[in-house]
Protein backbone atom coordinates (compact mmCIF):
# COMPACT_ATOMS: atom_id res chain seq x y z
CA UNK A 1 0.00 0.00 0.00
CA UNK A 2 1.30 3.44 -0.89
CA UNK A 3 2.35 5.77 1.88
CA UNK A 4 -0.01 8.74 1.75
CA UNK A 5 1.70 10.63 4.59
CA UNK A 6 5.01 10.90 2.81
CA UNK A 7 5.14 14.69 3.09
CA UNK A 8 4.35 14.70 6.83
CA UNK A 9 7.32 12.62 7.92
CA UNK A 10 10.18 14.33 9.74
CA UNK A 11 13.48 14.64 7.96
CA UNK A 12 16.49 12.69 9.14
CA UNK A 13 18.37 14.50 11.91
CA UNK A 14 21.22 16.60 10.63
CA UNK A 15 24.70 16.70 12.13
CA UNK A 16 24.08 20.19 13.45
CA UNK A 17 21.51 18.81 15.90
CA UNK A 18 24.00 16.59 17.72
CA UNK A 19 26.90 17.85 19.78
CA UNK A 20 30.18 16.04 19.10
CA UNK A 21 30.94 13.32 21.63
CA UNK A 22 34.42 12.20 22.61
CA UNK A 23 33.64 8.62 21.58
CA UNK A 24 32.69 9.64 18.04
CA UNK A 25 35.62 12.06 17.84
CA UNK A 26 38.08 9.37 18.95
CA UNK A 27 36.68 6.98 16.34
CA UNK A 28 37.14 9.56 13.61
CA UNK A 29 40.66 10.40 14.82
CA UNK A 30 41.60 6.73 14.77
CA UNK A 31 40.65 6.49 11.11
CA UNK A 32 42.42 9.75 10.23
CA UNK A 33 45.63 8.79 12.03
CA UNK A 34 45.60 5.35 10.41
CA UNK A 35 45.50 6.90 6.96
CA UNK A 36 48.08 9.53 7.90
CA UNK A 37 50.44 6.80 9.04
CA UNK A 38 50.23 5.26 5.57
CA UNK A 39 51.43 8.57 4.11
CA UNK A 40 54.23 8.78 6.68
CA UNK A 41 55.26 5.21 5.86
CA UNK A 42 55.42 6.10 2.18
CA UNK A 43 57.63 9.10 2.93
CA UNK A 44 60.01 6.98 5.00
CA UNK A 45 60.06 4.33 2.27
CA UNK A 46 60.85 7.05 -0.27
CA UNK A 47 63.74 8.18 1.93
CA UNK A 48 65.15 4.63 2.14
CA UNK A 49 64.76 4.07 -1.61
CA UNK A 50 66.50 7.38 -2.27
CA UNK A 51 69.36 6.31 0.00
CA UNK A 52 69.79 3.16 -2.03
CA UNK A 53 69.54 5.00 -5.38
CA UNK A 54 72.49 7.30 -5.01
CA UNK A 55 73.74 10.46 -3.35
CA UNK A 56 72.01 12.89 -5.74
CA UNK A 57 68.55 11.43 -5.27
CA UNK A 58 69.12 10.95 -1.55
CA UNK A 59 70.02 14.64 -1.20
CA UNK A 60 66.60 15.56 -2.62
CA UNK A 61 64.65 13.24 -0.33
CA UNK A 62 66.77 14.05 2.70
CA UNK A 63 66.46 17.77 2.04
CA UNK A 64 62.68 17.47 1.92
CA UNK A 65 62.41 15.42 5.10
CA UNK A 66 64.83 17.71 6.97
CA UNK A 67 63.03 20.90 5.90
CA UNK A 68 60.58 22.63 8.24
CA UNK A 69 57.70 21.00 6.38
CA UNK A 70 59.28 17.56 6.63
CA UNK A 71 59.91 18.10 10.33
CA UNK A 72 56.28 19.09 10.79
CA UNK A 73 55.03 16.05 8.88
CA UNK A 74 57.25 13.69 10.86
CA UNK A 75 56.31 15.30 14.20
CA UNK A 76 52.61 14.95 13.35
CA UNK A 77 53.33 11.37 12.33
CA UNK A 78 54.70 10.69 15.80
CA UNK A 79 51.51 12.17 17.25
CA UNK A 80 49.43 9.99 14.94
CA UNK A 81 51.45 6.92 15.82
CA UNK A 82 51.00 7.43 19.56
CA UNK A 83 47.30 8.20 19.20
CA UNK A 84 46.69 5.20 16.95
CA UNK A 85 48.60 2.94 19.36
CA UNK A 86 46.65 4.14 22.40
CA UNK A 87 43.34 3.86 20.56
CA UNK A 88 44.27 0.34 19.50
CA UNK A 89 44.95 -0.61 23.12
CA UNK A 90 41.59 0.90 24.05
CA UNK A 91 39.90 -1.23 21.41
CA UNK A 92 41.67 -4.34 22.69
CA UNK A 93 40.25 -3.59 26.14
CA UNK A 94 36.80 -3.13 24.64
CA UNK A 95 37.13 -6.39 22.69
CA UNK A 96 37.37 -8.13 26.06
CA UNK A 97 34.03 -6.54 27.05
CA UNK A 98 35.65 -4.33 29.67
CA UNK A 99 35.23 -0.60 30.35
CA UNK A 100 32.25 -0.26 28.01
CA UNK A 101 30.25 2.00 30.33
CA UNK A 102 29.71 5.42 28.80
CA UNK A 103 31.52 7.43 31.47
CA UNK A 104 34.55 5.13 31.35
CA UNK A 105 34.52 5.12 27.53
CA UNK A 106 34.62 8.92 27.57
CA UNK A 107 37.53 8.88 30.02
CA UNK A 108 39.40 6.44 27.78
CA UNK A 109 38.83 8.74 24.80
CA UNK A 110 40.31 11.67 26.69
CA UNK A 111 43.14 9.45 27.91
CA UNK A 112 44.01 8.59 24.31
CA UNK A 113 44.06 12.24 23.24
CA UNK A 114 45.94 13.60 26.24
CA UNK A 115 48.25 10.58 26.42
CA UNK A 116 49.21 10.86 22.77
CA UNK A 117 50.08 14.55 23.16
CA UNK A 118 52.18 13.88 26.28
CA UNK A 119 53.95 10.89 24.71
CA UNK A 120 54.62 12.88 21.53
CA UNK A 121 56.21 15.71 23.50
CA UNK A 122 58.34 13.22 25.44
CA UNK A 123 59.38 11.46 22.24
CA UNK A 124 60.35 14.71 20.52
CA UNK A 125 62.29 15.89 23.56
CA UNK A 126 64.19 12.61 23.86
CA UNK A 127 64.91 12.23 20.17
Amino acid sequence: MADVNRGNRPLSPHLSIYRPQITSLSSILTRITGNALVVAGLLITWWFLAASSGPEYFAIADGFLRSWFGDLVLALSVLGLWYHTLAGIRHLVWDNAMMLELDIAEKLGWACIIGSVVLTILTLLIV
